[in-house]
C-alpha cells in the first residue's frame, strides 16, 4: 500500500476543505443507519404482545413503549429516509452549526450517495467515516477471511479512491465497533484501523465495550499497531459509565474522549448493558456536563469531544426526541450556568474537531 493524504485539509462527502470552514462540528452521528446488524442488536421479545409491538412501526400509539425498549423494536433501530435526515439536519444549521460526521461504516448501512445528497440539500459539511463493524453478519466472514494488511488497504481506498464506485471519499477511520472482550475479528480491525491511520493521517475513532476495561484493552491493541493515539477518539463515555480512573488513563494517554448521547436521559436498556459486565446506568445532560466540567478543571479541555449519536428514530424531532440541534438549544447555555464559558463552548464544538479531523 501506498501512502496517501489530503495534509492540512478536512475530506468531506463534496471534497476537500479548509479547516477554518468546519465551524460548530457535531463529531459522532448518523443520518442512515441500520442497528438491526442482521438481528445483533435486535431480540424478539418473549411476551406475545410485546412481541407484536416490536414489528410495528414507531408511532405517538406505540412511543412510550419503544422509548423503554429501544432495542426490542425493530423500526425503531433503522434510519432510511433521506428527505427526513435533511429536514433534520436542517434544525442543526438553523441553530448555527456547520458540520457532522456520519460515522455510519460498513456493516450498518453506509450510504455515500445520500450523505452527499443530504449535504447539498442541506448546505452541511458532512464527514463520512470508514473501517467496519468487525462483527456485523454483513461483514464478519469477509473480515475473517483476509488479513490485516489487506483490511486496512480497503479502508485506504476509501480515502483514495471513494467508497466502492461513487468517488465519494471518506473523512474519517470509524467508528471501529468493539465489543467486551474484543473478538478476534475486532481486534483485526482496530489493527488495520491503525495502520490506514498512518497511510491516510486521519483520525480513528471506536465503539467500545461497556465493561470498564474495555478502552484499555482498546488501547493495548491500538498501542501494539502503533496507532497516533492523540488522533484516536474512545466513543461513548456516556452510555457505558466509565469510571474517573477509566476517563482519565485514556486522556493520559493521549486520546480524545467523547459524550455522545446529549439528549438520552438517564435509561439505557438493561439487557444490553448487563451482556458486557456493566449496569444499565446512564447520566443526564446534566450529569454529562458536571462530569465534562471536571475534567477542563483538570486539564483536558482540548481533548473532549461532544455529539448525540443519532441511530434511532426516538431520537429525531420527527418522533418526539431531541435531534441534531440539541446541543445548541439546550446544552450549551445549561453549561453556561454550570460555569463552562463560552470559549470553552467554542473549543469544545470548533477547535477540537476542527484539529480532529484535519488530515496529518
Amino acid at each position: 500500500m501506498s501512502e496517501t493524504r489530503s495534509a492540512h485539509k478536512i475530506q468531506t462527502v463534496l471534497g476537500v476543505i479548509e479547516p477554518e470552514e468546519l465551524g460548530i462540528t457535531l463529531p459522532h452521528e448518523h443520518f442512515l443507519i441500520d442497528q438491526t446488524l442482521g438481528g445483533v442488536y435486535f431480540v424478539e421479545p418473549e411476551s406475545l404482545s410485546e412481541r407484536a409491538l416490536a414489528y410495528q412501526p414507531v408511532s405517538l400509539e406505540n412511543l412510550s413503549w419503544v422509548r423503554y425498549h429501544t432495542k426490542d423494536s425493530l423500526d425503531n433501530q433503522i434510519l432510511d429516509n433521506v428527505e427526513l435526515a435533511i429536514k433534520e439536519a436542517m434544525l442543526f444549521k438553523l441553530e448555527g452549526g456547520r458540520t457532522i460526521v456520519d460515522q455510519t461504516n460498513r456493516g450498518i448501512g453506509r450510504d455515500a450517495r445520500a450523505l452527499a445528497r443530504i449535504s447539498r440539500a442541506t448546505g452541511l459539511h458532512v464527514v463520512m467515516g470508514s473501517g467496519y463493524y468487525a462483527d456485523s453478519p454483513a461483514t464478519r466472514d469477509h473480515i475473517a477471511s483476509i488479513g490485516d494488511e489487506a483490511l486496512a488497504g480497503e479502508i485506504v481506498n476509501d480515502f483514495t479512491f471513494g467508497v466502492m464506485d461513487t468517488g465519494i471519499r471518506a473523512g474519517i477511520i470509524g467508528e471501529l465497533g468493539c465489543s467486551w472482550p474484543l473478538s478476534p475479528n475486532e481486534a483485526k480491525g482496530l489493527r488495520a484501523g491503525a495502520m490506514a491511520q498512518t497511510l491516510t493521517g486521519a483520525a480513528l475513532t471506536v465503539h467500545p465495550g461497556r465493561n470498564d476495561g474495555a478502552p484499555l484493552e482498546i488501547l493495548d491493541v491500538l498501542k501494539a499497531a502503533d496507532a497516533d493515539l492523540s488522533r484516536v477518539v474512545i466513543n461513548h463515555m456516556d452510555r457505558c459509565g466509565y469510571s474517573l480512573e477509566t476517563r482519565l488513563s485514556l486522556l493520559e494517554a493521549g486520546c480524545f474522549i467523547e459524550y455522545d448521547l446529549f439528549g438520552f436521559e438517564g435509561y439505557y436498556p438493561a439487557r444490553v448493558a448487563l451482556a458486557e459486565g456493566k449496569l444499565p446506568d446512564m447520566p443526564n445532560d446534566l450529569g454529562r456536563i458536571k462530569e465534562i466540567a471536571d475534567l477542563i478543571d483538570r486539564g483536558y479541555l482540548s481533548q473532549i469531544l461532544l455529539s448525540h449519536d443519532i441511530g434511532m428514530k426516538v431520537m429525531l424531532v420527527a418522533y418526539g426526541g431531541w435531534g441534531y440541534a440539541h446541543l445548541l438549544r439546550q446544552v450549551a447555555p445549561l453549561m453556561r450556568i454550570y460555569g463552562i464559558t463560552d470559549d470553552q463552548i467554542h473549543a469544545l464544538m470548533v477547535e477540537n474537531p476542527r484539529r480532529l479531523l484535519t488530515i496529518h
